[in-house]
Order: structure tokens, then sequence, then C-alpha cells
């Protein structure tokens, strides 16, 4: 094979996900020159299809690629709805509860991966991110301890060498180049197998929540069910790996016995057929997918998305994990190389608030699969896992729309000030729409209860709050002794400067 030698970039970008993408996108926009690699081409089939609002509202927002998701025509989601705890009935939650997620961006999408990676690497090139599709990377380069470029092998087999400033990993669970940055820690406690596959034809929830993720647990652990569009749906069993014999054999008749375990998705189900065809038509298996790596950067190279870390996915965080640290990643190379901070320096806060938010989810999600306990303790879970200072409900859907760090790129994007005149009603009818199915074919939300009103006052004045400092103000550290984010949200600042150039902005008109 014949070895060739490129010319040095800014960065390099093993990956062309979510989190690969956002990383090269955010770098290039600064005028950075980056070259992303993947080994496949695009569209291809992957997992991870539901997308947390702190994903649509905040990463796509900041990359410039939110009015290409509205247009997709991708299933919105609203919340969750659950067969878990103690309740045998379902219970529903919304995202409009969080005062972190005002009205208009109190929600999601459903997405095929297939479409929804293709716009944030087509968006990549657009902004000047050279992408070079079929290339794997097989190795980092390095010279004194410190990573400065990548081989990788092209489509027709020939090797290359790229040298560059900073690489990021973001390719995937599968790959091994992980291993330069940290060793691979996986989690006891979520030892699951997931085995999954597509519907056609499946039930759908009651609307406003027609769009909402079903998630029923049943005695070998726990169903997903997400309605992709009207006819596709994604079903996938998590089983404990104890009862990894309920997985063996032919993975059809495995699935269908599952199916047949939990009563509420065998009626979702009832009148469905499998796709056998196409990127759908296989039945899949993923197993031990509960990780984190002992350390996310080393000089010159950082870990996003599955390269990182990965938790068990009842609340749909893959994506929002992936994207986060993309954001985060690219936050730190474009502030050491715009000259303002050390690698070091930038590259400990993308760590520490990576570790975090990983680390809440975690927390919670081992506190959530004690199955036999009552809703209302895992709102009180929330709130102490993300020292929520608000109501019990608030806190878990801060937590599961991804905004539970605080973190204005996350949430407030856009030009949050047009969005004031419809919070507090939008919030109130919100709730009401939900609360007003009682029947118990409606999946009576969990959240009609006395509290409700008394917290919908108090998440509206935390709303208008949080517009009035929205424009010109800085955030504080979320790190003791931290870094703040600048106002543009794509370099990190020292609180003190971040302070000072706030005072510095011109008001809005």
């Amino acid at each position: 094979m014949s070895h060739h030698s490129s010319t040095a970039y800014d960065l390099v970008v093993a990956g062309g996900g979510p989190g690969g993408s956002t990383t090269a996108a955010l770098v290039a926009m600064q005028g950075h020159r980056v070259l992303l690699l993947e080994k496949e081409h695009f569209p291809r089939y992957q997992i991870g299809e539901s997308l947390l609002p702190s994903t649509v509202h905040g990463i796509c927002r900041l990359l410039g690629v939110a009015d290409e998701m509205a247009r997709a025509g991708f299933t919105v989601k609203r919340g969750g709805t659950f067969r878990w705890g103690a309740n045998p009935a379902p219970w529903t939650f919304a995202f409009a509860l969080s005062p972190r997620l005002v009205d208009p961006t109190a929600f999601a999408y459903q997405v095929e991966r297939m479409r929804f990676d293709t716009i944030l690497l087509n968006h990549a090139r657009r902004v000047g991110v050279e992408v070079r599709e079929g290339c794997a990377v097989s190795e980092v380069l390095q010279d004194d301890g410190t990573v400065n470029g990548a081989a990788y092998t092209d489509e027709d087999g020939l090797t290359h060498t790229v040298r560059a400033r900073f690489v990021i990993d973001a390719s995937g669970h599968r790959s091994r180049l992980h291993q330069a940055v940290g060793a691979r820690r996986y989690s006891e406690f979520f030892r699951n197998i997931a085995l999954f596959g597509y519907f056609e034809g499946g039930k759908r929830l009651p609307p406003p929540n027609s769009g909402n993720i079903l998630s029923a647990a049943f005695e070998s652990g726990w169903f997903w069910y997400i309605p992709l569009s009207e006819q596709l749906t994604s079903v996938g069993a998590v089983v404990k790996h104890e009862l990894a014999a309920k997985v063996q054999g032919d993975p059809e008749r495995a699935l269908l016995k599952l199916v047949a375990e939990c009563p509420l998705v065998s009626e979702y189900l009832a009148d469905a057929r499998r796709v056998t065809t196409g990127p759908y038509g296989r039945i899949r298996v993923r197993k031990d997918y509960s990780y984190c790596s002992s350390a996310f950067w080393r000089p010159g190279m950082a870990l996003v998305g599955d390269a990182a870390c990965f938790v068990d996915p009842v609340f749909s965080t893959g994506v929002h994990l992936a994207t986060y640290g993309g954001l985060l990643a690219a936050r730190s190379v474009n502030t050491v190389l715009a000259g303002e901070l050390d690698e070091r320096r930038v590259f400990e806060e993308f760590q520490a608030r990576y570790r975090r938010e990983f680390g809440l989810f975690y927390e919670f999600l081992v506190s959530f699969y004690d199955v036999h306990v009552a809703e209302s303790s895992y709102f009180w879970k929330a709130r102490k896992v993300t020292e929520f200072p608000a109501s019990d409900d608030e806190a878990f859907a801060t937590l599961v729309g991804g905004v539970a760090s605080g973190e204005r790129s996350l949430r407030q994007a856009g030009a949050l000030t047009a969005r004031l005149a419809a919070a507090a009603g939008g919030l109130a009818d919100a709730v009401d729409q939900v609360a007003t199915n009682t029947g118990p074919e409606d999946m009576t939300p969990v959240f009609a209860l006395p509290t409700v009103g008394q917290a919908m006052h108090e998440s509206t004045a935390m709303q208008r709050q949080a517009l009035n400092d929205a424009d010109g103000q800085s955030e504080p550290a979320l790190i003791e002794g931290g870094l703040v984010a600048s106002q543009d949200g794509m370099h990190w600042a020292e609180p003190e400067q971040q302070v000072h150039d706030a005072a510095t902005v011109v008001p809005r008109a």
C-alpha cells in the first residue's frame, strides 16, 4: 500500500456522526481549517433516534440547522410516556414543565438517523469542513506525548497521514482510537443487552402525545417504542445481562417472545408488521454499552460522543451527550487556536463539564431502574442530583430535557426575547392540554397534581428572569474555579474577562 502525506490542518475529526459533525462545524465556523474523516458513506443506518430539546433548540440553532430540521418533517416529541414504577397505569411528563424550556422550545424530534446525521454532515461541508467519506482512521500520530495527526485508509486501500494541531475522536463505540486517551470503564450496574427492530402500522399514543417515546418496564427489563413517522416505529427490548439466554437463537423469535411478555407493547404492535427489507430490515443486538472513559483528553486529542461515554438509553441521552461534548470540544479548540487560553486550562473545563453531564444521568438512572417505587420518588431523585431550586416535577423535566447543566448554549442559542410573549400562556396551555386526558386510554399525566398550578407560576417567573438576563449577561462558572462560555458560545473565557466583555456589548434595538 502506498503512503501519502497530507497538508496540515487545525483540526482533524474522526467520525461524521452528530458529535463529529458538531465539533467540526463549530470550529470551521470560526475560520479554521478542518478535515473530517468518516469510514462509511452517508446516509448510513444508526440507532439513537430520540432527541432532547437541548440538541434541537441549543446545538442545532447554534450550528444554524434548526430551520432545516423544522422543514424535515420529523415527528414532534413533547415529552415521554412511561409504564414504569409502582403505578400500573402509564404516566407522562412534558418538557414544557421545565422553566429552562419556555414553550417554543418545549419539544424535540424523533428522527431517522440516516436523515438527521446527513443534515449535520452536509451542513459541516457548507461551513467549510473538508469531508472525506470512505476513510477510516487507524491510529493517531504523536511526538513527545502530544497527538499531532492521524493515519487513515481510504476506500482504495491507500494509507495516508495527516498532521493537525488537534485530533478529535468521534468515531463511536467500536473504534479503538479512544485507547490513545484512556481506558474504557464499563458499568457493572447497567450490564444490559438491547435487541431491536422496526415495525410498520403500530398504534400511537393519543394527541398531543402521539410523538412521545413510550418506555414500558416488564419483568425481564424494559421496551422503547419510538414513533419515527406515521407508519414506522423503532422497537427495542433492553434486558438484564443475566437473562442473555432470552436474546439468543433466532433474533426475530426472541424479540417477539419479549413483546409477548409486555402487555402494553404487545397491544401497540397487535396490528403491526415487522419491516424485513432495507436498512430497517435487520433485528440488531447491542450489549454492555454503558461505559465511561478514564480520561476524555490528552495533549492534542479529545474524545467526543460514544468514543467518550454512553449510558443506558432510557432517557435518550446518546445524541445529547455527543452534541454537547462536540460543543465543549469545539469551544476548547477555538480558544486555543485563537491564543486566548492554554490547552490544559480549556480541556480540563471540557472534561469536567462533560463528566458532570454524564454523571447526572448515570446517577439518576440508577435510581430510575428501581421499578418498584412510585414515580414521585423519581422526581425527588431528579431534584437531588441536579440540585434544582424548584419543584420535583420541574427538576425531572429539566434533567430529561438535557438542560440541567444550566449551559446557556443548550437552551438560549436563538433570540430568546421573541419567545417571552408565548412563555406564560404557552406553558399553561401545554400543561392544561396534557392534563385534560383523563381516561385510562389517554395516558393520564402524572403532572395533573394540585402542585402544578403553583409550579407553573414559579417557572413562568423564572423564565421571565432568564429572558431578561439572556442578552449581554454572563453565566456563572459551572465548575468551581472554572471557565465560562463567551457570549456567542464559541470560546471559553475567564469569569472576570467575560464580565468585562459583557459590559461592552451594545444592547440590541
